[in-house]
């Protein structure tokens, strides 16, 4: 068969990760990107791709690759593509996009412009245009454009592969398939011991672990991939390929999960049974501050509540008693922990042998080993125990290098668009979030244009020589000496001398002596 080019997305820290299981599967040509990996295979690379991995998102085939610097650039060239290749009038279709440009500012325009380019082609071709479909498209299209650089690739999975089907009920929160497979397997952990998450949830962790135990590929669960609408679909080999169970294995130890919520745990029986591993895997109501020794060696794997969309009472007394029974009660184990704050991780009171910067969503966490023993760490030396191996000294040295450029990181991952397989915020926290960032983008501080400042007509701002600015006639706001600012006399903001600020009569935000601010009536 023909070989050709692939790129497998997946979420930022899985990388390495992913290219591994895609050498596992016999890829060629695999390089590791930016929250994807490129790689080479014939059809039925790209079937074992959707069917088998376990750390991707979806799997694109690139058709194109082109410069353009605008929209119009964009549309010309998506115009000159043979559409009748993959497309017809009867076909409908739809585009994503990935915009990361400071020419294209609106990745929403520019997949308009490829679907006009390709409505464009066939009506001068055919005289008839194919339909347009957002949800459940027979065909879908990605546009990644990366400053000039522009790839256009159909979309051969379809929806997003963290849709697995073995879910059939869910909680408040749930970790999304692809990232707990991708820290599972981070962990190392491939079935030769006990595996155990005091805090399942929805028991994501659980059935992800008993898969990857069994060696089930996850593809089994899903009712239908993206190329299954191709012109050039091949039923009898994905058919092939569904069929061959010859990698599949025995399990000898057991999976354990466990929560404090009764909801969670019905919710996470549920899915364990749907998906068929309820044999191998034991879910119970349990307070992990009542947690006993383990009976055999167990690797602790588990995402603890930290306030982002969950916030339980008192939950740095959580994360100390998860600490304290660590301690107690998993000496000679591992435990791994994803969270998203780092006071919460100094409340566990243990030194980790090992961190890891991950995105869970947009949430920034790191995802940190903790190598349990008993008495001191000096005598845990001295009988020949390692804290860290020489391999997770040199991936920590790498991850330092990655956070030092993580804040530019992060202001780049802010600005790109959300994807569909991100997971669902709870709406109370998107509420909550939105409104910071308003108010953020409200009182940043603002720098000129140019040198001579700027002037609206509209009663706007108009920018001083030395960067601040002051408002007009109408009561806008002008600079002070300080860089602070103050209102006019229709009760706006006034700044004072420390650069905060503080409201007017009207019940808006007043300042505090240290440049903060407080709620007179919001």
């Amino acid at each position: 068969m023909e070989e050709f080019e692939l790129i497998a997305k997946t979420f930022q820290g899985l990388e390495e990760v992913l290219a591994q299981e895609l050498t596992e599967l016999g890829a060629n040509n695999v390089q590791i990107g930016r929250r994807m990996v490129s790689f080479t295979g014939d059809k039925a690379m790209m079937y074992r791709a959707n069917f088998c991995l376990r750390t991707a998102v979806r799997v694109l085939k690139p058709i194109k690759h082109f410069k353009a610097k605008d929209a119009d650039g964009v549309y010309e060239a998506v115009r000159k593509i043979d559409w009748s290749k993959y497309l017809d009038v009867h076909t409908t279709f739809a585009v994503d996009s990935v915009v990361f440009s400071d020419e294209f500012r609106h990745s929403k325009f520019v997949a308009y412009k490829v679907k006009d380019a390709i409505v464009d082609y066939f009506r001068d071709t055919t005289g008839e245009r194919p339909n347009i479909r957002i949800t459940n498209p027979d065909v879908k299209l990605n546009i990644h454009i990366a400053e000039e650089n522009c790839t256009l690739s159909l979309d051969s999975s379809g929806d997003s592969l963290h849709m697995r089907g073995y879910r059939v009920a869910t909680v408040e929160a749930p970790i999304n398939e692809v990232l707990a497979a991708g820290l599972i397997k981070m962990t190392g952990w491939n079935g030769e011991c006990d595996l155990i998450d005091p805090f399942c949830g929805s028991g994501t962790f659980l059935v992800e672990a008993a898969l990857m135990a069994r060696n089930i590929y996850p593809g089994v669960f899903r009712k239908s991939f993206g190329f299954e609408k191709w012109k050039d679909f091949d039923a009898d080999l994905l058919q092939e390929i569904y069929d061959d169970d010859s990698e599949e294995r025995e399990f000898a130890h057991h999976i354990y999960g466990y929560d404090l919520n009764v909801p969670a745990v019905e919710t996470a029986l549920k899915n364990v049974r749907s998906a068929g591993v309820a044999d191998i895997v034991t879910v119970e109501q349990q307070d992990f501050r009542k947690f006993t020794a383990p009976a055999e060696k167990s690797v602790i794997i588990t995402n603890p509540p930290y306030g982002e969309r969950l916030t339980p009472p008192d939950l740095l007394g959580l994360y100390q008693a998860i600490g304290k029974v660590l301690k107690t009660e998993f000496q000679g184990n591992e435990a791994w922990i994803i969270s998203s704050k780092a006071e919460l991780f100094e409340n566990l009171g243990l030194r980790p042998s090992l961190k890891t910067q991950i995105f869970n969503g947009k949430l920034d966490c790191d995802f940190r080993k903790y190598q349990l023993f008993s008495g001191r760490l000096s005598d845990f030396r001295a009988e020949g125990g390692k804290v860290k191996t020489d391999e997770e000294r040199r991936l920590m040295s790498d991850h330092r290098r990655f956070r030092s450029n993580r804040d530019d990181f992060k202001k780049r991952f802010d600005d790109a668009p959300r994807n569909e397989e991100e997971d669902e915020l709870d709406e109370q926290y998107r509420i909550l979030r939105r409104k910071h960032r308003e108010f953020e983008q409200t009182h940043a501080p603002r720098t000129p244009r140019r040198d001579d400042g700027f002037k609206k007509k509209d009663g706007g701002f108009r920018g001083k020589k030395d960067g601040d600015f002051r408002g007009k006639k109408d009561g806008g706001f002008r600079g002070k000496k300080d860089g602070g600012f103050r209102g006019g006399k229709d009760g706006g903001f006034r700044g004072k001398k420390d650069g905060g600020f503080r409201g007017g009569k009207g019940g808006g935000f007043r300042g505090k002596k240290d440049g903060g601010f407080r709620k007179d009536g919001f």
